[in-house]
């Protein structure tokens, strides 16, 4: 709620860009690990932004490594679909039933094909350079976000970090509406 609110002060345009980035745990005793079950050392963070204001839309933390990055971002995705009419992702979101689910909510795939055929050339050359190009911007936010706010969680707690996380988005969101 509050980083929907902290996205609303930057005027979101109707362009998104997805991408995931890890986060590092702060390190722990060896005792408390073994106590705990403490054993996951990167929480990873996929984020939604907005390309022309640079506002983090939407953030999802995991602590697994399985399932693909396409499956999330379809999650993602249905959660803010009023909010967008185009998603750029790179080539690790390359998956038919997401492209599908995103036409179906009347969103734009800006997702080049990983290259298997000849026809992926032709799929890849179709789309619009300049609005794909813009996914860098989730880049960017992901390292401004790092640099400013550090790039462990202090948190013991998967709630916890996931709202540490969060709330690191949301200052980021707050700082950019100031300088503007």
């Amino acid at each position: 709620m509050l980083l929907r609110q902290s996205a609303q002060l930057h005027d979101p345009s109707k362009h998104g860009a997805i991408d995931a980035t890890f986060y590092e745990r702060s390190a722990a005793s060896r005792h408390y690990c073994q106590r705990t079950s403490y054993r996951v050392q990167k929480l990873k963070v996929t984020k939604l932004v907005d390309t022309d204001s640079q506002a983090v839309l939407d953030v999802h933390c995991s602590t697994s490594r399985e399932g693909s990055d396409a499956d999330l971002a379809e999650q993602i995705v249905r959660w803010n679909a009023g909010d967008l009419r185009s998603l750029a992702a790179d080539k690790g979101y390359d998956k038919q039933s997401l492209r599908e689910s995103l036409r179906d909510l009347g969103i734009r795939p800006l997702i080049k094909h990983r290259i298997f055929a000849p026809y992926d050339h032709a799929h890849n050359a179709r789309i619009d350079e300049q609005r794909y190009n813009q996914r860098s911007m989730t880049e960017t936010v992901n390292s401004a976000v790092k640099r400013s706010l550090g790039f462990a969680v202090r948190a013991r707690s998967w709630f916890r970090e996931f709202r540490e996380i969060a709330l690191m988005c949301v200052v980021y969101n707050i700082k950019r509406a100031v300088k503007q």
